[in-house]
């Protein structure tokens, strides 16, 4: 589903929430009227302040949906967030005003009139509430839209006050006229903390705070996953309403062309947004990486370790030596049977693949053909040229010197 697909199926939401607040509102004010109940008064002055806020959220939701302009480059996503905030400062006042409206009762307490009606009723629009709650935090978790999950907290603490004022009048009845106004001061403070908590969020989210760290270690991994890719710093990410804008720094080898880097950052932002939905824009910057680090593959005819000579030859090499450098000095070596040697087709694509699998970092060769060579270099690894043969211990002491030309095109006419 895309960002405009999201938007609108949220501002439907908001539109039926605010219709369905209407119609609980009027209800419940209508029969705290004719029964005198003043905890059900005051929950349909609770209700009506609710239609604010859902037009609130549906107002930002529409203002969300614009698309971005000279004036804001980045959309109108924060709209939503803004939406947020006044649902936030709605549900704070509401608890205040039912908070001084429980106290009132609470020292001039009465059984409200009609109880026999009044209670199934308050079931009814207790059901309507928690239904509506779910249906908007359901729609609200499915676009990541933070005011309408807001929203539907704020209609399932409607169905928790509804169910105290169902308490508070049956109780009534049996003579214990003050529990209405005790629950009323309870649900009251809960409901001045909920804002508060909300109110907090939406403030640091303008503020561009990250409240994700975990969405952080998410994103650096997959595009640590990417082919090519060295090191990833300075990873920024902000929540603009429902969605996410980032920046990340990417170190990939150094030498790399412009076109390899281009391919390696699209296949970042790609993945990266199939992992995490939400994420509108990713900006990428690519730097290269000085490696402290590296395997290098040498083609040798014997398995003679730094002392074996180096073969002409890239698919027919019967060895592969591989080379652990570190920090300019090797760590170790191992050899390798070429698995393509034997073969009478696709020899180098073989030998390639095969060292592609190693995970091999840089190729030491005499001459390679096409085929093998857009293998490796499609994987990032890196091309020198033998000049001549010689042991594999001097291949390494001329690569580490930089005395070795970088192949960057395959030999004509050389089919391994």
């Amino acid at each position: 589903m895309d960002e405009s697909m999201k938007l609108k199926k949220g501002e439907r939401a908001a539109r039926l929430a605010t219709l369905v607040t209407l119609l609980l509102s009027v209800t419940k004010g209508v029969a705290g009227w004719v029964s005198g109940s003043v905890a059900l008064l005051a929950d349909a002055v609770h209700s009506f302040s609710d239609i604010f806020a859902s037009l609130a959220v549906f107002i930002g939701l529409r203002l969300a949906r614009r698309k971005p302009d000279e004036r804001f480059p980045y959309g109108y996503y924060k709209a939503e967030t803004f939406a947020s905030l006044a649902v936030s400062i709605v549900i704070i006042l509401s608890g205040m005003e039912m908070f001084g409206e429980s106290v009132e009762s609470f020292f001039n307490p009465a059984a409200p009139s009609f109880p026999h009606l009044v209670l199934p009723l308050i079931t009814v629009l207790t059901f309507v509430s928690y239904l509506l709650s779910k249906y908007e935090e359901k729609v609200g978790k499915e676009i990541n839209s933070q005011a309408l999950i807001g929203e539907g907290k704020h209609s399932r603490i409607d169905a928790y006050l509804s169910l105290l004022v169902l308490a508070g009048i049956a109780l009534s009845t049996l003579g214990l006229h003050w529990m209405e106004s005790f629950a009323g001061l309870v649900i009251s403070l809960f409901v001045i903390w909920i804002g508060l908590s909300m109110g907090k969020n939406a403030i640091l989210v303008l503020m561009d705070a990250c409240l994700e760290p975990e969405l952080k270690d998410l994103i650096k991994e997959t595009a640590m996953g990417v082919r090519g890719v060295k090191g990833v710093h300075d990873l920024r990410l902000r929540r603009s309403g429902p969605f996410v804008f980032g920046e990340m720094h990417v170190e990939v080898e150094k030498g790399l062309s412009v076109d390899k880097a281009h391919k390696i950052s699209t296949e970042i932002e790609q993945k990266v947004k199939e992992v995490v939905r939400e994420v509108d824009t990713l900006t990428i910057h690519i730097e290269p990486k000085e490696r402290d680090s590296f395997k290098v593959a040498i083609p040798v005819v014997e398995d003679k370790g730094l002392s074996s000579r180096t073969s002409p030859h890239f698919g027919r090499a019967p060895y592969f030596l591989l080379v652990d450098v570190r920090k300019g000095k090797v760590k170790g070596w191992e050899a390798k049977e070429n698995p393509g040697a034997k073969l009478e087709r696709k020899i180098g694509i073989t030998a390639a693949r095969f060292l592609v699998k190693k995970k091999v970092d840089v190729l030491l060769v005499g001459g390679i053909g096409e085929g093998p060579f857009h293998v490796l270099r499609d994987n990032f690894i890196e091309l020198y040229k033998l000049p001549r043969r010689m042991s594999a211990r001097e291949a390494i002491d001329k690569l580490l010197k930089g005395e070795l030309e970088e192949v960057r095109e395959p030999e004509k006419n050389r089919g391994f």
